[in-house]
């Protein structure tokens, strides 16, 4: 098998499989998963890491299911999901997560989701204008895989590429920095002296997880935005997000403290 193909089929499966490993062992921490998310934060994370299992397992679809149009449309599609559900999902559940009453505003709920929504809108409406052809990037026994390239026909236009940046920067990217900012409050100003003395050290995994998640977008980004851009240089992106999903993992992994047996679920 190529080097294309594993780049753009394999490990994007490999994210997603990690990511679908995560939520189900969210999904069998019984009572511990009050702790680490609440109730109804619990619930929206788990069903976001699912999300973003499909996210990650569906991108070899952008390049196996023919050329232009097909890898703008998956494309589209994907990232619709990623910037207007999965993200502010993520978000409202850290949200809830970090609420003392368990609630929060309903506005910040549906504001955070409007925002994602039309971020969403924006980065398909620059795809449909920029997005004017596909090229062949790899073949495997007379199967080829296409991507998408912009300005094919045409001068680049810079203004576009910068508005298709800047609102990934808000969705997913801004929607993470303050999922980390939050988590990092709350474990710095954890109780010390709290009979749950690991949850600090989850927290912190989580924190990392989203750290290195953060990092492989900004760095993809920068590697297309320098390089050029149209080739798509998200292996960076994937590989961190399975860096990302095995730490974020380990959290998910550690007991609430030290001796956890009553906390076994029932």
């Amino acid at each position: 098998m190529s080097v294309g193909f594993w780049v753009n089929i394999t490990i994007p499966v490999i994210a997603g499989v990690i990511y679908f490993v995560m939520a189900l062992e969210i999904k069998k921490l019984g009572k511990i998963r009050q702790l680490i998310f609440g109730e109804i934060g619990y619930r929206k994370v788990f069903y976001a890491f699912i999300l973003f299992g499909l996210y990650f397992i569906t991108r070899p679809l952008q390049n196996i299911i023919g050329p232009h149009p097909w890898p703008m449309i998956t494309n589209s599609i994907r990232q619709f999901f990623l910037m207007s559900i999965i993200s502010p999902a993520i978000l409202v559940g850290i949200f809830y997560w970090d609420s003392d009453e368990g609630d929060i505003p309903k506005s910040a709920e549906v504001a955070s989701y409007m925002v994602g929504f039309l971020m969403a809108l924006i980065y398909i409406l620059v795809n449909i204008v920029a997005v004017d052809g596909s090229k062949v990037i790899a073949s495997f026994s007379g199967l080829n895989l296409y991507d998408a390239v912009w300005f094919s026909s045409g001068e680049k236009r810079i203004e576009l590429m910068l508005i298709h940046l800047f609102v990934q920067l808000v969705s997913p990217v801004g929607f993470f920095v303050l999922v980390i900012a939050i988590v990092r409050r709350r474990r710095h100003n954890y109780p010390k002296d709290s009979v749950y003395n690991l949850m600090p050290l989850k927290w912190r995994y989580l924190e990392a997880g989203f750290e290195i998640l953060l990092v492989s977008i900004i760095i993809a980004w920068l590697a297309a935005l320098f390089g050029h851009y149209y080739t798509y240089l998200w292996v960076i992106y994937y590989i961190g997000a399975i860096i990302s999903g095995a730490v974020e993992l380990k959290s998910v992994k550690i007991p609430p403290r030290e001796t956890p047996k009553d906390l076994r679920k029932a």
